[in-house]
């Protein structure tokens, strides 16, 4: 736990008793707060006060004996309309923060020699698997390194800080808008497309909470910016000192495409050994890993070998088995289509199950890689508007994630070549799963009834 010091003795109300909530509240009171609790859900409001936090209805309190508001980052900031905590709170004159911040000021207040590096990740696509290569690559060279945040555990869960240690942080776009002073010594923006934007009031607000993770970076921090995007493009040249990297064969300072990364310095890197790291998105999540690698003092070629054996993550893009000559990948956490684009380019040729709960916009935005699918296999809810939007591209409607492995393994096994059977849905998991690990994992279990060899056995 990281104790969050600065509010020795005052209150602080914490609403929202999830994951990060809770955490809050245990490193507010290690640092010597008087944390006041309150969620919605009775079951929450019974587990903080097993834990012997003081709960509290809110709703009735006296906000001008509060010090700050911690906010879930579930909770509405600012829309479709601020949560009433945050009406409360700024009627008050309260501030109000989330766990991010917390872990901003615990890191702030140490003595400068004493304070831990900072890594910070935010995008729309990718930044999971960014984060999690950047930790494994600052590992593989002997740092310590601690792994958290939006992905994970929570942050203020990690490990104390030493003066040794290297955070490297996933942050979302709510936890951003709840920070003033979080500044990491290298902060990253992945790339930016129209998502969550009831949250945000539209794309203005949804990127300018991403471009909070440069806000308070010092002229010593790093700042690495996705720029194949005109909304990457813009926050970068706002910014004036970032770092850009492009997958495009637009002007860039890292180059990341075709297989390889090529930096200004007359650096170049073959990606083809990287098993766990396909496709263009990839060589772009890799030029972020390489860069932070490198800031932090990484080798050259430490930061290469660790790339080289990066295992990847559970449910992007992860090769979970094969059978004979097909290969089947589960990118369920491509959840909208521009996630669901990274992996159809990444195959000359594949054989898709898509669908779910469709976002706005649906498939509309792939039309230009209906041509590399050989069929698609469509599930849930959005399997109607898929199939109709596929037209002329070869299709059926499965319903289900057996049928939908079934069907597509036995028409890529027909072809008598090297095939792949890919989901990666371009939809959200809810109207069949609970979450899209619950979905990847059905994939999985799906693949496997088929007799297939798992990828760790092959």
């Amino acid at each position: 736990m990281i104790p969050v010091p600065g509010f020795e003795g005052r209150r602080i109300a914490v609403f929202g008793l999830g994951r990060s909530g809770l955490t809050a509240a245990r490193a507010l009171k290690a640092g010597g707060a008087l944390p006041i609790l309150w969620d919605d859900s009775v079951s929450s409001r019974m587990q903080a006060e097993a834990e012997g936090f003081a709960v509290e209805d809110l709703t009735a309190a006296d906000w001008s004996g509060f010090a700050a508001l911690v906010l879930s980052p579930g909770a509405p900031l600012t829309h479709p309309k601020p949560h009433w905590t945050v009406d409360r709170a700024k009627a008050a004159g309260v501030e109000v923060i989330g766990d991010i911040e917390l872990f901003a000021r615990a890191i702030a207040a140490l003595p400068e020699a004493a304070r831990p590096k900072v890594v910070a990740i935010t995008g729309t696509n990718g930044k999971s698997t960014t984060t999690a290569l950047i930790g494994w690559v600052l590992k593989q060279a002997g740092l310590t390194v601690h792994v958290g945040g939006n992905i994970g555990i929570g942050v203020l869960a990690l490990p104390a800080p030493t003066p040794d240690a290297v955070y490297v942080i996933e942050v979302s776009s709510y936890q951003l808008d709840l920070t003033t002073r979080f500044a990491p010594d290298v902060a990253i923006l992945t790339n930016v497309s129209p998502d969550h934007l009831d949250r945000h009031g539209g794309m203005e607000g949804y990127v300018a909470a991403k471009a909070r993770i440069f806000q308070a970076q010092g002229p010593d921090g790093l700042a690495l910016v996705g720029v194949d995007e005109n909304w990457g493009r813009s926050v970068a040249e706002r910014l004036g000192r970032a770092r850009t990297v492009s997958t495009t064969g637009s002007t860039a300072d890292i180059m990341a495409g075709g297989g390889k990364l090529q930096a200004a310095e007359g650096v170049s890197i073959d990606l083809a050994a990287a098993r766990s790291l396909p496709g263009r998105h990839n060589a772009q999540n890799a030029a972020f890993a390489w860069a932070a690698a490198r800031a932090l003092g990484v080798s050259h070629n430490a930061a290469v070998e660790g790339l080289m054996t990066f295992p990847g993550l559970a449910h992007r893009m992860e090769e979970v088995a094969r059978l004979g000559r097909v290969r089947f990948v589960n990118d369920s956490k491509a959840t909208n289509a521009d996630a669901a684009r990274q992996a159809l380019a990444s195959y000359e040729r594949s054989f898709w199950i898509a669908g779910g709960r469709a976002k706005a916009g649906g498939i509309d935005d792939l039309e230009d890689l209906f041509p590399r699918v050989v069929e698609a296999f469509l599930i849930g809810e959005a399997a109607g508007p898929f199939a109709a939007r596929l037209g002329e591209t070869p299709h059926r409607i499965s319903g289900d994630m057996a049928s939908a492995v079934k069907a597509a393994a036995e028409a890529a096994a027909a072809t008598g070549r090297d095939e792949v059977v890919l989901l990666s849905p371009a939809a959200a998991s809810f109207d069949q799963y609970p979450d899209f690990e619950a979905r990847g994992e059905a994939f999985r279990a799906a693949v496997l009834a088929l007799g297939a060899t798992p990828a760790s056995a092959s």
